[in-house]
């Protein structure tokens, strides 16, 4: 927990040289790189209380101190903070400052699992369909009908991170213009009336 505060601490405030074994010059942190801008910090119930409390100063004060430094660095930052997980729960667990989840709450927006929002799969699957073949010198346009009936059945406990990932992973494995069930993830695939689908197709398709 101590390794993961000192990084995530040079990460956000920068460090001066010689701060710590490695710092050999001067690093910049998140807080003065977005200076002038909006900084987004995703997780942010992960965050150590130790480092909560600094970034509350941060933000409050709109200054703070690279990490083995003196001087008192002043910016113009606005923060975005995400979690998928209840910040009031975790306050109630000792595990998230109450005073930084009001300092940060000034527009509160719930998004909702992508369980509960299938309707917003096609469009999604679309998305990272262009963005791969794009990245990826791919030529794959569509999905089958089976396979997209079998993602908007998933529980996707990873939101779309997972979905993102799944699209990847069945581009790699495609050979030709649509994504069919077979490239899904046995936990997609294998999914009880799809897997029964699969093995014993409608006659006459």
């Amino acid at each position: 927990a101590a390794i993961q505060s000192t990084v995530l601490e040079s990460e956000l405030f920068g460090y001066e040289a010689g701060a710590f074994t490695g710092a050999e010059k001067r690093k910049h942190g998140l807080m003065e790189v977005a200076d002038g801008g909006i900084l987004f910090l995703d997780e942010i119930s992960s965050m150590p209380v130790d480092i909560q409390a600094k970034l509350l100063r941060a933000v409050e004060e709109q200054a703070f101190r690279r990490v083995g430094g003196t001087n008192l660095i002043k910016v113009d930052v606005q923060v975005l903070a995400a979690s998928n997980r209840d910040l009031p729960t975790l306050i109630s667990e000792g595990k998230f400052r109450e005073d930084l989840y009001y300092r940060l709450k000034v527009v509160d927006v719930h998004l909702p699992p992508l369980r509960e929002r299938v309707e917003d799969i096609p469009e999604l699957v679309g998305l990272f369909i262009r963005n791969n073949n794009s990245r990826m010198g791919l030529n794959i346009t569509d999905v089958s009908p089976l396979a997209m009936a079998a993602m908007t059945t998933h529980t996707w406990p990873g939101n779309i991170r997972e979905l993102r990932n799944v699209i990847e992973r069945a581009m790699l494995f495609c050979d030709g213009a649509a994504i069919e069930l077979s490239h899904m993830p046995n936990e997609i695939s294998n999914r009880g009336a799809f897997s029964a689908m699969r093995e014993n197709p409608t006659p006459g398709r």
